[in-house]
């Protein structure tokens, strides 16, 4: 969703005095647009999608948990002098509030991309519960298209270089969407067991059974009743291999296969990324599920 440029009142209590002090010193205005995203998979998006016609920052420091972070006023005031801020609402909440404060120009809500109809996936999840969208190439391509239409609005002179950047993002994730269909294409109603329940949006996409060993908050610590369900579900449907999310604690999960006697691997919901290209994580996750998943 993109909201209308508004007027910066909410900034200007914010930057008067950072203002004053600019002016002082003479410091020229850049002519790049100033864009923030909200984490890694939107920065990555932006980057791609902008070029060298943005200066692009990332909310959440590297290694920073996002559901977590916390912005600082200084950051509220990067906001508030933004051309424009990508983010999806549900996801920060410290995000979404900054957002409401700070006014930025043009706001672009990715939310859209996790509640769009995708032909050819199950019904994703309820976004609120699982906002991972990013996890389903497709959707997060109609992401892009969204970011190229917002820098389109905020500078014309260049709109065609933006679509013609969001178009070669969204081959990329065309291409990365039929790899992933050719290769888990014999795994549709597969059992897909993780440390917590950030891949249903993957599962949706391409046809897996998710089942977390907690909910969407990794920090849970899972009930012994849960821990006996996956026990179960586990040794009902052959599971060999149950996937640990990249930043968690993988104690549990490691006593959990171990008494199972099944392996273990590692998904990157990409929360804090293992790497910072999305494609190079997406085709790692890849690998690991046509190592691990049981398939006919």
């Amino acid at each position: 969703m993109i909201t209308e440029p508004r007027r910066r009142i909410a900034a200007v209590a914010v930057l008067g005095a950072l203002a004053l002090g600019t002016a002082a010193c003479g410091a020229p205005e850049s002519e790049e647009l100033q864009v923030w995203a909200s984490f890694a998979p939107l920065e990555y998006v932006v980057r791609r999608v902008a070029g060298p016609e943005a200066e692009v920052g990332n909310l959440t420091p590297p290694g920073a948990d996002p559901h977590s972070q916390e912005l600082s006023p200084a950051r509220v005031a990067d906001l508030a002098a933004a051309d424009l801020v990508v983010y999806v609402s549900g996801l920060q909440p410290s995000t979404d509030a900054a957002i409401e404060q700070a006014a930025p120009a043009v706001v672009v809500d990715t939310l859209e991309a996790a509640t769009a109809a995708v032909p050819g996936a199950a019904a994703g999840p309820d976004p609120a519960g699982d906002p991972h969208f990013w996890l389903d190439p497709v959707r997060l391509g109609l992401a892009a298209q969204q970011v190229a239409d917002a820098l389109a609005e905020l500078d014309p002179d260049h709109a065609a270089d933006y679509a013609q950047r969001a178009a070669a993002l969204v081959s990329d994730l065309e291409q990365l969407d039929i790899d992933y269909q050719a290769a888990l294409s014999s795994c549709a109603g597969a059992t897909l067991v993780t440390s917590h329940e950030a891949f249903g949006y993957l599962a949706a996409r391409y046809h897996l059974r998710q089942e977390g060993i907690t909910g969407i908050d990794p920090e849970v610590e899972p009930s012994p009743a849960r821990l006996r369900e996956v026990a179960t579900i586990v040794e009902t449907t052959g599971v060999r291999t149950i996937y640990l999310e990249t930043a968690a604690d993988p104690a549990v999960v490691e006593v959990l296969a171990e008494d199972l006697g099944v392996a273990t691997d590692v998904l990157d919901p990409m929360e804090r990324p293992s790497d910072p290209d999305y494609l190079t994580v997406m085709r790692t996750n890849l690998d690991a599920l046509e190592r691990g998943l049981v398939c006919r």
